[in-house]
This record gives C-alpha cells, structure tokens and sequence, in this order.
C-alpha cells in the first residue's frame, strides 16, 4: 500500500515541514509530487513528534502547500554501484551526466556506510607513488591513509590535485589500482579542467568522477562525498581494487554544512560552524582504511583552502585532527615561481615510518627524508641571520647552507605539471642535494649509508643539467 501525505503546514528556502506523520527515520528518503506531475526528492532531516522536516534537493520553487504529495520510501539514499563506474562522470549525487545512460548495478548501497571495525582494520604499510618529488620523498603518502593537502584561494591546489589522480600509482605486483575523484562546489571551468586533464592522460578510463557543481543544491554537495566514499568502499573491498580518493575542495562542503545547518536554525558553534562539524568530517575520514581479509584499501586525500590562509581556522584545525598528518601548500614558493608550492616543515604523514625503507622502496629512504628535513630547517635559520647582517657576513658553512636551500626549492621541491619522478629518481636528486654539505653535517644519517651513496660534488650535474 502507497501512503501519500497531501499539503504542507511550512515551505522555506529549500526545506518544507509536514504535520501529522508516523513512522518515518532520520534520513530516510521522500519523493515530492507537484500539481503538474513533476517529481522531486527530499531527505528528512528533523523529527519533532509527528512533525518532520524534509531538505529538498531540487529546491522548493513551484511547490503549493496544498496540494503537493509526499511519499516516505521507507530508505535512505543509496547508489548503484557496479566495476563499470570506472571512466564514467556522474554528478553530486551519483547520478551518471556524460551521456551514456545508467549502469547495471551489481549492487545498491546505503551513502552513509558505515565505520570500519577497529578490530578488523589492518594497520597501513607500503606506500602510493604520487611522482612528486615533495610527497614521495618526505611526506610519502601509505596505502590505507588520509593525507590531507591544506592550501589557500587561488593557490595550484586544483592543478597538484589532477597531477596527483594522473601520476598515483601502487607498485605493478600489488593489484589493480583506481581512483574515485569528487568536486564539491566547482566552477564549471574548473570542472572541464579536470575532465579534460584526465581524458587527455589516458587516465579517465581508471578514474570514477563525481562532480558537484558551484550552482547545484547544497544538499548535493554534502551528498557528493558520501557517494564517493561509497563507490571506493564497493571497489576496495569487493573488487580487490587499491583505491585513492580524492575530494576538492573540502571547504565548499563545510560552508554547504553550515548553511544547511543555518536553515535548520540550529545554534552555531565556532565561526558559525555547527558543533558537530568534528563528529560530521570524521564520518568522511574515518571510511579510509585495510580491512583484515580483504586485499584492497582506500585511501584518502582531501584538498581543503584554508580561509585567510589560517591554519586555525575550523575547518583545517579538526582535519589535522582526525587526519594523520598533512600536505601544506606555501603561498611565498608559490610567488617565487614554485610547482608544486609544498612547504615541506609543516608537512608530516604521520604514517611514512611504516611504509617505507627496506622492502617498500629503499633502505636509505627514511634516513634520506631525515636529513633533507633537518638541514632545511637551519636553511631557515641561515636566512634569518642574513636579513639581519647580510649575506655577505655569514660563515662559510651558513653560506653553503643558504646554497642548499635555493637548489632544494628550485630543483628538489620545484618540478613540472607533467614530470612524473620515479622514487628512484627522487631520492637520487636528495643524495646530490646533500652533497652541497660537508659530510660531517649530514648528522641524520650512519657513517656506512654516507659512504654507499654520497659523491663529493655531485650537486653539480644538477646545474650543469639545468643551464644544457
């Protein structure tokens, strides 16, 4: 038997009110029916006794109080999911948008999912080859974690993004690899670039696309993840597939939450954030992960503009939180001309101890990315004491020092839109940059490792390469 509930008692902005009602959950899904036969859907988003409160996705324009109809279908949002979603786009809500028509599900699925039992998680090892030198070599990215990148309005951040979903990559012998890419609040423009960026490296056939545009409904977009997350559990865990999620820009997801938030007329928390931002992210973050028994993984980068360039602004501050280290995009390399801007002090991934070195990449990564992090912090110190005295006052050894740090952000750090660096040749190009250094400086690393890869002079191919 279909229940229909005829009228409305409230409509306003996108969410509508009806009286009366029973039997309905948090969440479930409603289909709207207006006097011209036009269908619409809705998601409850608030019981209060027999008074529920329905989001409209499509908005609210042209719907009567009296006379609209309301069915509850008694579910929750979900997705069809099947191996054919790999090269197709669909939009915020998992609906396919590039013309060749719906996928035969294999399965449907609820979009919230669920937490990974912590009993059952397998903790992360071995790492995913992005090919950008400042990643790979000193904030290397494991399988099965969540690496957020924290940049500012109008950094590069949408370009490292796309390099990153075109170069990524597990090593061959490790499974099949895919990546499921979602936009949320995207300008058009934006979302062509990554579109056609895929399409153009041969990458869109391994890539699950879900693009959220600036002009959808802000239900939408704190949909457009859920989704995504969905899709990567579904070829992770039954398909065997490694995934690498990649969700931009996280900021346009908690401004929608705070809007929506706003029209419930809930009391706002911390720069007009609702309270449970912190529990909302972490329900996102949190689907990274190995399962114990099954051989695929998912694994997290979220690209978020921080407001002002604060990095205690919410929104980076409860990441940093739940995430295990982050990426940050550094706006001064950026002016000097530098791709991709990472500053490499503040980056950390909390989990590169587990999955590099002996049996994952090399033996002498971890001391390599040891030591290029300890003589770049004292190119700092070098610079300070020269905006104060001059370069010309300096020592020797703070001179050399401040020639190191020039070549490690010019050459290390700095690489092109479409060079993709082996590890090999990352930490090879580490190796040449410590050789700048007197040996009894690089004190990070043991005296037998010194002698197997340090070559006096070395640095100097890497000049003579850039002036050729």
């Amino acid at each position: 038997m279909r229940l229909e509930y005829i009228g409305l008692s409230e409509l306003s902005g996108s969410l509508i009110a009806l009286e009366g009602v029973k039997d309905v959950a948090f969440d479930e899904m409603a289909e709207i029916t207006l006097d011209s036969g036009e269908r619409r859907y809705g998601r409850v988003i608030l019981i209060d006794g027999d008074r529920v409160v329905l989001q409209v996705f499509e908005g609210t324009r042209g719907i009567s109080l009296e006379n609209a109809s309301t069915h509850f279908t008694g579910k929750s949002m979900d997705i069809a999911l099947s191996k054919e979603m790999l090269g197709r786009v669909f939009d915020g809500a998992g609906r396919p948008i590039d013309g060749l028509g719906q996928i035969y599900p294999e399965e449907r699925r609820d979009i919230n999912g669920s937490a990974i039992n912590p009993v059952s998680r397998k903790y992360p090892r071995s790492c995913i080859y992005t090919g950008i030198s400042a990643i790979d070599g000193c904030s290397t990215l494991i399988r099965g974690q969540k690496l957020p990148i924290f940049s500012g309005s109008g950094m590069k951040h949408n370009e490292l993004a796309a390099q990153i979903v075109r170069q990524a990559k597990v090593p061959d012998q490790d499974g099949e690899f895919a990546i499921v890419f979602a936009a949320m609040g995207v300008k058009n423009d934006t979302a062509e670039f990554f579109r056609r960026s895929f399409e153009e490296a041969g990458a869109l056939s391994r890539v699950t696309m879900f693009l959220n545009l600036a002009s959808d409904p802000i239900i939408e977009r704190i949909l457009t993840p859920r989704c995504a997350l969905t899709a990567a559990e579904f070829l992770a865990f039954e398909h065997g597939y490694h995934v690498l999620v990649v969700l931009t820009d996280m900021t346009s997801y908690c401004e929608a939450l705070r809007e929506f938030s706003s029209s419930k007329g809930e009391i706002p928390s911390r720069k007009g954030f609702p309270a449970y931002l912190y529990s909302d992210l972490a329900s996102l973050y949190e689907r990274a992960g190995m399962i114990h028994g099954r051989s695929g993984s998912v694994t997290q980068v979220p690209v978020l503009t921080m407001p002002n360039d604060d990095i205690t602004h919410p929104i980076p501050d409860l990441t940093g939180y739940i995430t295990e280290g982050q990426i940050v995009l550094d706006r001064d390399l950026e002016q000097k001309g530098i791709y991709p801007p990472i500053a490499i002090l503040p980056s950390l991934s909390r989990l590169m101890k587990d999955g590099i070195g002996e049996g994952f990449t090399r033996a002498d990564h971890y001391d390599v990315s040891n030591q290029l992090f300890a003589s770049y912090s004292k190119v700092q110190d070098a610079r300070s004491l020269a905006s104060v005295i001059g370069e010309d006052e300096l020592g020797e050894l703070d001179k050399q020092y401040l020639a190191f740090g020039n070549a490690f952000e010019s050459r290390f750090i700095n690489q092109s839109l479409v060079e993709n660096r082996t590890i090999q040749d990352t930490l090879e190009l580490g190796w040449k940059l410590l050789s700048m250094l007197p040996k009894s400086e690089l004190d990070r690393i043991d005296a037998k490792t010194i002698d197997a890869h340090y070559v006096e002079g070395a640095w100097k191919d890497l000049f003579h390469h850039k002036q050729a």
